[in-house]
């Protein structure tokens, strides 16, 4: 069977990573033969490796640091397809593929909605990086996009035809996140009798927008009786949670930082938000519906729009709108909407699905 590398900068808790995980474990069971590639070996996901995936460490500070010692893996190791996941990732693969010049294909995902992460970015290296896509992508041998959206935008950011940028949503649903979201929570919040809990989930950075989570919930709380849990780590904590204390809210809020199972904690929970000012999309939307609890997420580009199938699956709402978003969390608590399995609605988003289209897509490149 051949031998795919799946190339991610660390194992750190966020959402590109985890789904990266996850293809290679899907393509891991499906008897391909998978070595986990990573710039740097550290990350709460490191123990959730399957024994039957073997790690390669490059062991670089940097990803452009990396591009050495992965020359030396494909010339060592030969693998037949590298799929990487993140534009300066992706960029390290391609460049190493060139150097290399043999049979080693490339097949880069773009998690990312380029031309907010652009536009957003205070790192002129960040920006830097995202001009070179335009030049270096078109050495790859296959493009994945996570969602129609990123696709449209990486096709007019980067001038690159449409039908050649190939949409796979993501690999997120499985028996396992099934069975874990039934496990129990140790967390006396969640108890029953308990007040309602608002949850989100995701890493504590300015794109998630946080902020205006908090100042919602900061209405929701003069009116009833409520709590918020943040589940993530990231730069902001703690400004974050500076903000929590100044507004008096300590005893209510709480960001309990990485957790190894956080589907039982969205399943206890009244309702999942995701205040999001860009996604490209949002793992964790799939997993909350999945787990079926009540969503409302903020109308951002892009993804949200298209997991809940235009509002069909979950409440919309603008970005950065602390009135709406804090409403139609108020009516969702206030009509106490029950928990509903919407499985049949997300069946691109299973394993099943998403390792099949990849599978298909590395054989169409290997044939080529």
């Amino acid at each position: 069977m051949e031998k795919i590398a799946i190339f991610i900068p660390s194992l750190r808790g966020g959402g590109a990573e985890r789904v990266m995980l996850n293809l290679a474990s899907g393509l891991a069971n499906k008897n391909y033969n998978i070595d986990l590639v990573v710039v740097k070996l550290e990350g709460q996901y490191i123990n959730q490796i399957p024994q039957n995936i073997k790690v390669i460490n490059l062991n670089s500070k940097r990803a452009i640091t990396s591009i050495i010692p992965l020359i030396k893996y494909i010339k060592k190791n030969e693998p037949n397809v590298i799929v990487s996941a993140m534009g300066h990732i992706n960029i390290v693969a391609i460049i190493a593929k060139l150097f290399m010049n043999n049979k080693t294909k490339v097949i880069i995902t773009e998690h990312t909605t380029l031309s907010l992460a652009k536009k957003e970015s205070k790192n002129l290296k960040e920006k830097i990086a995202i001009n070179i896509l335009k030049y270096i992508y078109q050495y790859s041998d296959a493009i994945v996009a996570v969602s129609k959206d990123v696709a449209k935008d990486m096709s007019n950011m980067l001038n690159i035809p449409l039908e050649k940028i190939n949409v796979i949503y993501n690999p997120i649903i499985s028996d396992d996140l099934i069975r874990k979201s039934m496990e129990n929570v140790n967390d006396s919040w969640f108890y029953p009798g308990e007040p309602p809990v608002v949850i989100s989930v995701g890493r504590l950075t300015e794109a998630k927008d946080f902020d205006t989570l908090i100042y919602a919930f900061k209405k929701i709380y003069e009116k009833m009786k409520v709590r918020l849990v943040i589940l993530g780590e990231g730069e902001k904590r703690s400004y974050l949670e500076k903000l929590i204390h100044d507004m008096g809210l300590d005893d209510d809020v709480k960001i309990p930082g990485f957790v190894e199972n956080p589907y039982s904690y969205i399943k206890r929970a009244s309702v999942f938000v995701l205040s999001s000012k860009r996604e490209g999309l949002p793992t964790v939307l799939v997993e909350a519906l999945a787990c079926g609890t009540p969503v409302i997420s903020t109308d951002c580009y892009s993804g949200p729009r298209e997991i809940l199938q235009n509002g069909k699956l979950g409440k919309l709402v603008p970005v950065g709108d602390v009135d709406a978003l804090a409403n139609e969390i108020i009516k969702l608590l206030e009509n106490k909407v029950e928990n509903r399995m919407l499985l049949n609605e997300l069946k691109d988003f299973t394993f099943e699905s998403s390792v099949q289209k990849y599978i298909d897509l590395i054989r169409k490149v290997l044939d080529e």
